[in-house]
């Protein structure tokens, strides 16, 4: 393992940015975040990362000048909006556009200012609808508007390559994080007693703890053999109606009300893969790597972030 000295990360306000970093500084590695919004920003992280200004798609060149490591994680939330065609064109160009300018600004600095590393978001939408198949990273790409998206982007992290960087894309599942992300929509519904599966619930469901997501991230710059895509996920994927429920039982509430497929296709339109696909996603690399997960099934990791105490701090590490 090695450690960077100094890490750039993109999309350091998101749930998974603000762990990250508060992470990364509190193990004595000098953080740049790239923000939009330096106010809020500086309210959201930890004091110690040092705050970059970015539009959100164009990367300037002085904020890779002198990291040894990127930390590429902006994008805008696939479930956020309508999914109007500009909500689709916002969503691939802060993935694939703004990957391309990080790109771009490593390649305009110099070599001995050059970072050495680089670890991109991407997600298991690559797969797209796989049924009962087990998949690792050498599983075939799948079809339509997510899984275009995350080929897309996987290839234009891999043009860092060009410039003498260490890749890796993070093949991330549903982050089980209390503060944010998908886990507070899936719940709100069960609060009330109208949660139910989705469509037959038959779907595999590939989910990450966020605490382990956050490691796995660590482990990805520290560790030289990481390189190419790797499938961020738990060891034990589970089908949507088993996922529906462990959230039901630690809701205490009931699971009655299932989510028609019609309803999800017409709500969702492109986007509705996300939650009909069956994706049964497995980190082969990373275990064959000898990363070791601090939640392995979904019960106690759900468990641990909706028993969570309410006075705990967004962003905060255990």
């Amino acid at each position: 393992m090695s450690a960077p000295g100094a890490v750039l990360v993109t999309g350091a306000t998101g749930l998974v940015g603000r762990r990250l970093v508060a992470r990364l500084a509190g193990d004595g590695i000098s953080v740049r975040a790239l923000t939009r919004r330096l106010g809020p920003a500086a309210g959201a992280l930890d004091p110690r990362a040092i705050l970059v200004r970015w539009d959100g798609s164009n990367v300037p060149t002085e904020a890779v000048r002198g990291v040894d490591a990127v930390v590429h994680l902006a994008g805008e939330p696939v479930f956020g909006g309508l999914p109007t065609e500009a909500r689709k064109r916002r969503i691939r160009t802060s993935r694939v556009d703004a990957t391309h300018s990080l790109v771009e600004a490593i390649g305009a600095v110099s070599d001995a200012e050059r970072p050495n590393r680089l670890v991109c978001a991407s997600a298991v939408g690559f797969y797209g609808e796989h049924g009962d198949e087990t998949l690792d990273e050498s599983a075939t790409p799948g079809n339509g508007f997510l899984a275009q998206l995350c080929q897309d982007w996987e290839t234009a992290a891999a043009r860092a390559r060009e410039h003498g960087l260490r890749v890796v894309s993070l093949r991330i599942g549903i982050v089980l994080a209390r503060e944010g992300g998908a886990l507070p929509m899936m719940a709100l519904p069960f609060r009330f007693g109208l949660g139910g599966r989705v469509a037959s619930g038959r779907q595999w469901l590939p989910w990450i703890h966020v605490d382990d997501l956050v490691t796995m991230i660590w482990a990805a710059l520290g560790n030289d053999a990481w390189q190419g895509v790797v499938n961020a996920v738990a060891p034990e994927p589970v089908r949507n109606a088993h996922f529906t429920r462990a959230l039901a039982g630690v809701l205490r509430r009931p699971a009655l009300l299932p989510v028609p497929e019609f309803a999800v296709r017409t709500a969702l339109g492109d986007l509705a893969p996300e939650l009909l696909d069956s994706r049964r996603a497995v980190p082969k690399r990373a275990v064959q790597w000898g990363f070791e997960f601090a939640h392995e099934r979904v019960e106690t990791a759900l468990a641990e972030e909706l028993a969570r105490p309410s006075g705990r701090a967004p962003g905060a590490l255990p």
